[in-house]
């Protein structure tokens, strides 16, 4: 028990010689901004007009005459018909210059197959006709039809 009571006191003493000397509280560090000398810009610089615009360049001749192009004429038509999936729709059309006709069609979801028929003369305008053949089919609602997953556990 003695040598704890002499290990204590020396431990005590070091810390006391460790410790330092005079309160210091917080950050203080030294100053170390020094400015230099302040900036003397000198004499004002004041230069003459600094743009001095090339020779002008003119774009190369051409050699090859300006097309010219006539009226437009053409004649197109496609069409889709997969009765897989009741996709049935179509597009024909003819132009010959400024007057265009022609017409589009496709299968409604009701049965119905809508057809637009138009011609276009010049500047009068996109003029159409709408047509629809057949009758509108709807399926009938019945208590009996509703939809009944089936549950499926695994």
């Amino acid at each position: 028990m003695n040598i704890m009571k002499v290990v204590l006191a020396l431990t005590l003493v070091v810390a006391a010689v460790a410790a330092p000397s005079g309160p210091r509280y917080g950050f203080n560090p030294s100053p170390s901004f020094n400015p230099g000398p302040s900036f003397n810009p000198g004499p004002s610089f004041n230069p003459g007009p600094s743009f001095n615009p090339g020779p002008s360049f003119s774009p190369a001749p051409s050699y090859r005459p300006t097309p010219s192009y006539g009226p437009a004429q053409y004649s197109f038509d496609w069409a889709v018909n997969d009765a897989p999936s009741g996709n049935d729709f179509g597009h024909e059309e003819t132009r010959n210059g400024d007057n265009t006709q022609g017409s589009y069609y496709v299968q409604l979801p009701d049965g119905r197959l809508q057809r637009v028929t138009y011609t276009v003369n010049g500047g009068s305008g996109y003029v159409a006709e709408v047509t629809y053949q057949g009758e509108a089919q709807f399926p009938t609602y019945g208590a009996g039809s509703a939809y009944r997953p089936t549950p499926v556990y695994g």
